[in-house]
């Protein structure tokens, strides 16, 4: 008998569904409800879950409490929100998945969960996996933006960071959390970019955009899943059994834990399919959740379920094997107080810590336009540094920086002053991020009439991103771009830096400054990092992990749509185009200028001809012939020309990086099986049809710079 077995015996119906409970301590609000009475509610066994307390010494005296106060002193689960970084803020997941570089991601993942682990956390709520399309919706800041691709490597980057994969003893080290794959699924599909909204797609566009991530996940060995806010189709998906109990635990055979987010079990009444926290309660069981976050529908609501038979006892116990076998899983019952135990990190690991954060964050910028304005010149004896972002430091961070300081991200201005120092550095905000006083303005335009060029700082405050950050005009707030104009108009070469958690409206800004960089919120090395590309100690290798629009009319706008039988002609009217703008994005996704300059050529494959079971090598050839030593990125698309379902003009399969000197020529390769190339079919079970194929190859998703070569299976 194991002690699992053990314990579930010994336990009373009140102290299982005590386990199913997770409650916050009130260190920081992420939802409507604050918890009350946690102490008593441990001591008494009602409560088998924390979230939002961190910190070795705090987290130790409440599970001294589990384990030495409880009748069957079982430790707690501590959980936290670790997005991007516990203490040491990294980039955003947007920024981060701009470097398309799997390595980095899985080691910000191992990273950040030291130093969670060292505060006493054993579970993350993260990796964040929501596919979006729409830059109206905050969170799409959280994810790793567009591309399902991507979206399946930054999964299993993350969970063999977060857990520690490939470590001699797992996710029962000391250093390791339990990942939780957030949010299952079409959260990032939300109507009108509305948080918390209805999402209703197709069942083909579920099995081809949004739960690849998550298979993927599980296959990486995920220990816990988290189930979206928001409904599918009218069912929410804290309650759907089809794709929870069946597509999740019975098609791909995930056996972790199911926690629901904070307090969605108790909203099933406000989405009118329960009358009541009893049938709210057993409604989510019976889809498969086993920890209710916040909501209190299992303490409150199972009891009376299991009287009215709308649940069995043997739900229960299911359930609750699950949570117990996932707190054996990460060495609590043997010691529970292994996390944070360790005392403080030592310097040499901290200072390598921020290396990687000013590491990611290099990676991370996209330098979307530049007229031979950057990198900035050595002789450059004046600046002017504008804008309501160039010295704000809090805003450097993003949202879900819950344990990061204010006080630790370095500006844009401290990382100018560092890396430029013979130049001198005049400063003005102009206006504020938001709201309406543009008296500031004046003296802005004033110290920018004797300098050699502005860079003028531009963008959101961190909380206008992330989650209940929905914003229906995702321009730039307040009267930025009047300050915009007001510098423009001067007639200095203008470099624009864009902070943001999403792609910003800013066409005026594109057309008229010299260049364009996208800096997203970079974290604790922001200033650092940005001033290393500007100056050109980095040169700039990120790419655009999302299509990044001209104007909010085109959203949702992604590069992987299916074709038209009246594809866009600007000399025939009756075809899919708008009256009013191109139908092209302002940027499309994988853009990113480096100074370098890249040619490919010489696309080809092993095979012309393929059949089930092969790999395919596809090479190409990358050229630098630029001044400057560089990363050049090059992406592998894929089409099936012809078949029973039509395919989107552009698959992403592949993306390849290779490091050139000014002159250097190399060989990207990709390894292409051919199961790769097969689809959900009419009955949405994978198939491979015969047929041709294309392959391209480019630096973005823009057909004017793509090679493509037939291939037939």
């Amino acid at each position: 008998m194991t002690r699992v077995d053990k314990l579930l015996a010994a336990m009373t119906v009140e102290e299982k569904i005590g386990q199913l409970n997770m409650v916050a301590t009130g260190y920081a609000v992420t939802g409507p409800v604050l918890a009350s009475g946690v102490i008593e509610g441990i001591r008494t066994g009602r409560i088998g879950s924390l979230l939002n307390i961190w910190g070795a010494r705090e987290v130790h005296a409440v599970q001294k409490i589990a384990v030495e106060k409880t009748r069957l002193g079982i430790p707690l689960l501590i959980g936290f929100d670790v997005l991007h970084g516990h203490k040491t803020i990294f980039p955003i997941p947007l920024a981060e998945a701009a470097s398309f570089y799997p390595p980095l991601w899985e080691r910000s993942a191992r990273e950040a969960a030291i130093e969670a682990a060292a505060d006493g956390i054993a579970m993350t709520f993260a990796p964040m996996l929501d596919i979006a399309r729409d830059p109206r919706w905050g969170r799409i800041a959280e994810g790793p933006g567009e591309d399902p691709w991507v979206g399946a490597e930054f999964a299993k980057a993350k969970v063999r960071g977060f857990q520690g994969t490939g470590l001699p003893e797992g996710l029962a080290g000391a250093s390791a959390v339990a990942a939780t794959a957030k949010h299952l699924c079409a959260y990032g599909a939300a109507r009108a970019g509305l948080d918390y909204a209805s999402a209703d797609v197709s069942e083909r566009e579920l099995q081809e955009v949004y739960l690849p991530p998550f298979g993927a996940a599980v296959a990486a060995g995920c220990a816990a899943i988290m189930p979206a806010f928001n409904d599918v189709a009218g069912i929410p998906m804290t309650v759907h059994v089809p794709l929870l109990r069946d597509w999740l635990r019975r098609d791909i055979g995930f056996d972790g834990v199911i926690v629901s987010d904070y307090n969605a079990i108790a909203e099933l009444l406000r989405h009118g399919v329960a009358s009541d926290l009893a049938e709210s309660a057993a409604a989510a069981l019976l889809a498969g959740v086993d920890i209710d976050m916040m909501s209190d529908a299992y303490s409150r609501g199972l009891p009376e379920a299991i009287a009215r038979g709308l649940v069995s006892t043997g739900l229960v116990d299911a359930a609750v094997r699950r949570v117990l076998t996932l707190k054996e899983r990460l060495g609590l019952f043997d010691d529970p107080y292994r996390r944070g135990s360790a005392g403080t990190a030592a310097p040499a690991a901290a200072k390598a810590r921020i290396e990687l954060a000013r590491e990611l964050a290099r990676r991370a910028i996209v330098v979307l336009a530049n007229d031979y304005v950057l990198p900035l010149s050595p002789t450059l004896l004046r600046i002017a540094l504008i804008g309501p972002l160039a010295d704000a430091r809090a805003e450097m961070l993003g949202p879900w920086a819950i344990a990061g300081s204010a006080a630790g991200p370095v500006t844009i201005r401290e990382g100018l002053a560092a890396a430029l120092p013979e130049a001198e550095i005049v400063f003005a905000p102009g206006v504020a991020i938001d709201g309406a006083d543009m008296s500031g303005i004046a003296a802005a335009r004033e110290i920018c009439q004797d300098a050699e060029i502005v860079l003028l700082c531009l963008g959101e405050a961190a909380n206008m991103s992330g989650e209940a950050a929905s914003r229906a005009n995702p321009g730039l707030p307040g009267v930025q771009s009047a300050l915009a104009e007001a510098i423009f108009d001067l007639g200095k070469p203008v470099v624009a830096l864009i902070s943001s958690g999403r792609p910003l409206m800013i066409a005026a800004i594109v057309e008229k400054a010299r260049a364009v960089v996208a800096t997203w919120f970079l974290g604790v090395e922001a200033g650092n990092a940005i001033a290393d590309v500007l100056a050109g100690k980095f040169n700039p290798t990120g790419r655009l992990p999302v299509t990044w629009p001209r104007d909010l009319g085109q959203v949702p706008i992604f590069f992987g749509t299916r074709p038209s039988g009246r594809p866009a002609d600007p000399h025939d009217h009756y075809t899919s185009k708008y009256l009013d703008m191109p139908v092209e994005p302002l940027f499309f996704f994988g853009h990113g200028l480096s100074y370098s300059h890249f040619t490919l050529t010489n696309l080809r494959a092993s095979k012309v001809e393929f059949k089930r079971g092969d790999e395919l090598t596809i090479e190409v050839d990358v050229l630098n012939e630029g001044p400057a030593s560089g990363q050049a990125t090059v992406f592998l698309f894929a089409r099936d020309v012809v078949a029973s379902v039509a395919r989107p003009v552009l698959e992403l399969k592949g993306v390849g990086k290779i490091a050139l000197a000014p002159g250097e020529g190399g060989t990207v390769c990709f390894r292409l099986a051919a199961a790769a190339l097969a689809f959900p079919g009419r009955d949405l079970k994978p198939v491979l049809e015969p047929g041709e194929f294309l392959l391209l190859a480019g630096q973005s998703a823009d057909p004017r710079g793509m090679l493509s070569i037939k291939l037939e299976f």
